[in-house]
């Protein structure tokens, strides 16, 4: 499958001298057309600033970032053109409607007044915000504000779209919620990455995921492969007498068997 993002050695610090903070070293993983890819990892990690560098709104030290065979150094008009962003505050205007909000943001696209005002009225239907009438974002639930957000973020059909803590502060039915209208959008064909610490919202939306801890990728694959690393299965056996030292070596020499535990005594 081809490969659409290509993180290379991103690496990002702050400050300077004694007071230099490393807060993305050498980060590097690929998305693949069509997949939703995890970002994991918790509060600090670097998940913010290295989605900021794929977005072009933050410089990396070094490194790169290729998008779709455009350079994030060399590029960066053309990579914003097919990228959407959603940030954690997400970009909508609280004052207005959300028919206000996504007309005025279609017509930043460069779409007609008839475009725009046609675009505003699918979107509205197609993530369930009818019901949200002419009231103003600042009336909005916190799954109606996120949901108007991704709209904002699709509203010009990007080919990868990017997810910063999408769910982050919903209750569970309102994050359920927002987990259909993110698999609706990749049916579509859009490629996303997701950041997160949900455990849970990575295991059930990501087709592969990376975990970043202190600004190092620490492990990358599929939820399942990643399981297998640290959860393996366990068989406990019981003797009727005390523990035989030659069933210890039996054990210990089976292919499979990495650790023995065990205890001598009623």
């Amino acid at each position: 499958m081809r490969i659409v993002v290509e993180a290379s050695n991103l690496k990002k610090t702050f400050g300077k001298g004694k007071k230099a903070n490393c807060v993305v070293d050498q980060v590097s993983f690929s998305i693949r057309k069509g997949e939703i890819f995890g970002f994991l990892g918790p509060n600090g990690a670097g998940k913010t600033t290295t989605l900021r560098m794929l977005t072009t709104l933050l410089a990396p030290d070094s490194g790169d970032v290729i998008i779709c065979g455009h350079s994030s150094v060399q590029d960066t008009k053309e990579i914003r053109k097919i990228i959407g962003y959603v940030s954690q505050t997400g970009g909508a205007d609280f004052s207005s409607t959300i028919e206000e909000n996504l007309v005025l943001q279609a017509r930043l696209h460069g779409f007609s007044r008839k475009e725009a005002e046609q675009c505003s009225n699918e979107l509205i239907e197609k993530f369930q915000l009818t019901q949200c009438g002419k009231r103003r974002v600042s009336t909005f639930s916190g799954g109606e504000k996120r949901r108007l957000d991704i709209a904002l973020g699709v509203l010009h059909k990007p080919k990868v779209l990017f997810l910063d803590e999408p769910t982050l502060g919903l209750d569970p039915h309102s994050r359920t919620a927002l987990w259909d209208v993110i698999r609706k959008i990749q049916e579509d064909g859009t490629t996303i990455l997701l950041t997160s610490h949900y455990l849970e919202e990575v295991d059930i939306l990501a087709n592969r995921l990376a975990i970043i801890d202190k600004g190092k990728i620490i492990a990358e694959g599929t939820s399942a492969e990643l399981k297998k690393q640290v959860a393996k299965e366990e068989l406990r056996i019981q003797f009727k007498d005390r523990v035989d030292a030659e069933y210890i070596k039996i054990l210990k020499d089976h292919p499979v068997v990495q650790n023995i535990v065990y205890t001598d005594g009623e």
